[in-house]
């Protein structure tokens, strides 16, 4: 499903949206005549429709804390393995590597298979693999087992388009932002899990970590059983199995996906990273324990989740391009602010804990607008491929989440300075807002 070059821009297709008419008249002929037999289907909204939003979001919600888990257990880890800030980025950031990239085939299977069947499988794995985090002794154990629990990150692909089918064109926005609130689970983990290893006699106490994976796993074996039953199957919203997987992959040369791939490593990979990254920060820069870092750490976190949902409904009403646009504006001004500096670096006129705070949390609330208005984007233009496309920008967003705490700790072991970490964001919020402006800004001008 490649696009020509003179396809409409976005805004293009969600303004015709917003005037009453359900497809841009970019769309292809496949997308016409699979979206006319989907319409009917999806237009009225059931309370089964509510049951799957809220059995996905609580699925989605848990796959997060799990897959951030290494964030909070990774700090007194890299005192026993003796880690480097590189070494700790990789261990903290592998689970997001592999659940990054299994993004595209568990958005094929979701069309294919049904989002229950998928997310659900996907839930009873990642039971035993964290159990077992508690018992790895090595840092290749780590890395190995943080892989296969990362695959519990995949499941944002498998939700996105199984929500997205059970809600009308109009709803779908918001349908999308409410079950990306599950992003909170970052949130949950940086307060659960210091306060678990506090209970356990604290950091410093050797294996109190320990009691995170198991409580964490159990809650996963709940979570299993709940989706279970609350969630449902529609044969009508699977993707005709006629339709070649190898179809599907070619909407990844679509040079809009490739763009809003970019706009999403930047507003979900650095929602990720930072959530990595700042417990660990503020206790370097700030001098804080970990219970305390973790709850300054949720400032940015919780708001990058909960606001998720808001922003599907911004989205909705002001359209995708407008909405990204400002999100883009707004972080670029957060991140000339926390570029500066910390009292480490600089002494008494480095960036306070006050001011920086402060600017993470709004930094965390236009992210959160911002990963539901590029989801916005695709579902205006992408319905038919909305599994097969929403898997890919996912893939880079995952990708994003890896590569950033990557970057920030080999900038901190060459420059030692920690801000550099929003320098390197600072970049590619720059790099975003230079294609907007030649592909959506400058035409439409024209």
């Amino acid at each position: 499903m490649a696009s020509s070059p003179n396809h409409p821009t976005s805004e293009t297709a969600s303004s015709g949206k917003r005037h009453g008419h359900h497809h841009g008249h970019g769309h292809h002929k496949g997308d016409r005549h699979h979206d006319k037999g989907e319409h009917k289907e999806e237009t009225k909204i059931t309370s089964q429709s509510w049951n799957v939003l809220i059995a996905s979001t609580l699925a989605f919600t848990v796959c997060f804390m799990i897959w951030m888990m290494f964030a909070a257990i990774g700090i007194p880890l890299r005192k026993d393995l003796n880690l480097s800030q590189s070494d700790f980025a990789t261990l903290i950031a592998m689970p997001v590597l592999s659940g990054s990239l299994v993004r595209i085939p568990l958005g094929i299977w979701t069309d294919k298979y049904g989002g229950r069947i998928v997310m659900t499988a996907l839930l009873a794995i990642a039971v035993p693999t964290t159990w077992c985090i508690a018992y790895a002794t090595e840092y290749w154990q780590f890395i190995v087992i943080g892989l296969l629990m990362g695959l519990a990150g995949g499941s944002f692909s498998v939700g996105t388009p199984y929500v997205s089918r059970w809600f009308p064109q109009r709803w779908k926005g918001t349908a999308m932002g409410v079950f990306g609130a599950g992003n909170s689970g970052a949130a949950v983990n940086k307060i659960l899990a210091p306060m678990l290893i506090a209970a356990a006699g604290g950091a410093a106490v050797a294996g109190s970590w320990k009691i995170v994976p198991h409580v964490y796993s159990v809650i996963m074996l709940g979570t299993v059983v709940v989706f279970w039953l609350l969630s449902a199957s529609n044969p009508k919203h699977l993707v005709p199995s006629t339709t070649h997987w190898t179809e599907q992959i070619k909407v990844m040369v679509d040079m809009r996906v490739v763009k809003y791939c970019l706009y999403y490593f930047f507003v979900f990979g650095g929602y990720v990273g930072l959530s990595l990254w700042l417990l660990q920060y503020y206790q370097g820069e700030y001098d804080l324990d970990m219970v305390q870092a973790g709850f300054l750490t949720a400032c940015f976190a919780l708001p990058g989740g909960v606001v998720r949902a808001i922003g599907g409904y911004i989205s909705d009403k002001f359209g995708a391009h407008r909405v990204t646009f400002w999100v883009m504006v707004v972080s670029l001004f957060c991140l000339i602010v926390l570029s500066i500096p910390g009292p480490k670096t600089l002494g008494s006129s480095g960036l306070n804990i006050y001011a920086f705070t402060a600017m993470l949390f709004l930094l965390g609330v236009v992210v959160a607008v911002g990963k539901a208005s590029v989801f916005k984007y695709i579902g205006d233009e992408y319905t038919h491929n909305v599994g097969a496309v929403s898997g890919a920008v996912g893939l880079w967003g995952g990708l994003g989440g890896f590569l950033f705490p990557k970057g920030f700790g080999i900038l901190q072991d060459i420059f030692h300075v920690r801000s550099t970490a929003f320098m390197l964001m600072l970049v590619v919020v720059i790099l975003s807002l230079i294609w907007m402006y030649y592909t959506e800004i400058r035409p439409r001008r024209n």
